[in-house]
């Protein structure tokens, strides 16, 4: 199986400004396989979308590939766009920014900015938690119904004192968290904290991404709890602006 992967990797390598356009024998040539074994694999990726027939019956790459590199170009999109966005809340607020997005029933936090006063917080970039379990993952799949059925068929284990583990109160959760605009999560994962988090959505309307506020229990339930749900959702609103949004 691996090295099916890395012979098809090397026929989508095989494409360049100078040969855009390739039939089998050339491919099976350039990489010194065989014409059968090269053709199985132009099939599989013809119909992956990442390989697609030219008019002459030879191939060109497809065009999922260029959704893939805009998928990536969105994210660093987000990152350049939310930086100094973000920053404005970590310097009100004695917390840390998180912005998720959801991958196979996780969150995926592609941000992490902390303001120096700020209570440590075990994170990283590139660090994945269970959705269901973070104020972040619960944005995302109180607005993509297909999210929370990928999350739910993984099963819900429980990450801490507070994780919800069934399926039924999940679901009622999210439903408040869609007619108010915003979750929490209150001690339910392994960082035994509390985060806030709001929606960021693309041009469209929809919601790709979430932005959250976490800090101490404590902190976080104080008397500022009000004033950062609403900091935080006009944080979310300002990034999704800065993609194209328009709140009609």
């Amino acid at each position: 199986m691996i090295e099916s992967v890395k012979k098809a990797s090397r026929i989508i390598n095989c494409f360049t400004t100078e040969d855009p356009i390739l039939g089998n024998g050339q491919i099976a040539e350039k990489l010194g396989l065989n014409r059968s074994t090269t053709h199985h694999l132009i099939s599989t990726l013809c119909n992956e979308g990442l390989l697609m027939r030219a008019s002459n019956g030879k191939y060109r790459l497809g065009w999922k590939l260029l959704e893939l590199n805009n998928n990536v170009m969105f994210q660093q999109d987000i990152y350049d766009k939310a930086i100094p966005i973000v920053k404005e809340l970590t310097q009100r607020f004695k917390g840390t920014v998180h912005i998720g997005m959801f991958d196979k029933g996780e969150v995926v936090f592609v941000l992490k900015v902390s303001s120096l006063d700020s209570y440590y917080i075990q994170t990283h970039v590139g660090a994945r938690k269970p959705a269901y379990s973070t104020s972040a993952g619960k944005v995302l799949l109180s607005f993509n119904s297909s999210y929370l059925k990928e999350t739910i068929s993984r099963g819900l284990s429980r990450q801490a004192p507070n994780t919800i583990t069934d399926t039924t109160k999940l679901k009622q959760e999210l439903a408040v968290v869609r007619k108010t605009g915003y979750s929490i999560s209150n001690n339910e994962n392994d960082t035994h904290t509390y985060a806030i988090a709001a929606p960021i959505l693309s041009y469209s309307g929809k919601t790709i991404a979430a932005v959250n506020l976490v800090g101490p229990v404590s902190y976080m339930k104080g008397s500022n709890r009000t004033i950062m749900i609403k900091s935080i959702m006009n944080t979310a609103n300002s990034i999704s602006q800065e993609l194209g949004y328009i709140d009609i």
